[in-house]
């Protein structure tokens, strides 16, 4: 019986991904340069990818660049974008509908506490979250289980007991190594990725009530 929801933040409560990508896609582009949405799908949903856009650029123009100037403008610029984001669809139905029902809400995310918490207070949503295990609480980010586990046990069910809710490949992945069902949906950059291991994919939260996916979910285990 399913007893918990845990979120993923970046891209499945608020879409952050996009500016963060465009910001950066910005400087490779203004010393000519592209930056593929398949290469920055590398680093969605993790702290442990292989690409640093840092190293990547500075290998592909040949020299060191001067960061100090370069990456404020470019932090301002995902600011500005990140301002305009709205919550993600679905999102706070299934929040309050998740505390009417009495399940268990909990927060597992690949960023940092100093950038998941003060996202959540400026958005209003801090109050549902019994449980968050951020990078800061592991040793391993997603793919790797570590942070899902440390969810579920912080909020005192068993893995099997939870639904995950995730954008990317490396945040179901990390679900369903840790034995949650897991629930895929996809933003603007991953949505031409196929999830071969969700348990289930959806366009958007707003497309299935939480009651009826709890049935879902009940049903498959």
């Amino acid at each position: 019986m399913i007893r918990a929801l845990i979120f993923d933040f970046d891209g499945t409560i608020l879409e952050t991904e996009s500016p963060i990508y465009q910001s950066w896609l910005a400087v490779y582009q203004s010393f000519g340069l592209d930056l593929s949405i398949e290469t920055w799908c590398e680093t969605i949903g993790t702290w442990d990818s292989l690409f640093n856009p840092v190293t990547d650029l500075e290998r592909k123009v040949g020299r060191r660049l001067d960061w100090d100037l370069l990456e404020p403008r470019r932090a301002a610029h995902e600011a500005r974008l990140l301002r305009a984001q709205p919550i993600q669809p679905g999102i706070e139905d299934y929040l309050h509908t998740a505390q009417r029902l009495g399940l268990k809400i909990g927060l597992a995310s690949s960023s940092d506490r100093a950038w998941v918490c003060p996202h959540l207070e400026r958005l209003g949503l801090a109050q549902f979250f019994e449980c968050i295990r951020t990078r800061d609480d592991v040793q391993r980010t997603k793919p790797d289980p570590e942070l899902f586990l440390a969810a579920a046990a912080g909020l005192g069910v068993q893995p099997a007991e939870a639904i995950a809710l995730e954008d990317s490949l490396h945040g179901v992945e990390s679900a369903r190594k840790a034995g949650l069902f897991a629930v895929a949906i996809p933003i603007a950059l991953t949505q031409h990725l196929s999830f071969p291991s969700a348990n289930l994919r959806l366009n958007s939260l707003a497309d299935l009530p939480l009651e009826k996916l709890l049935e879902i979910a009940n049903r498959a285990w």
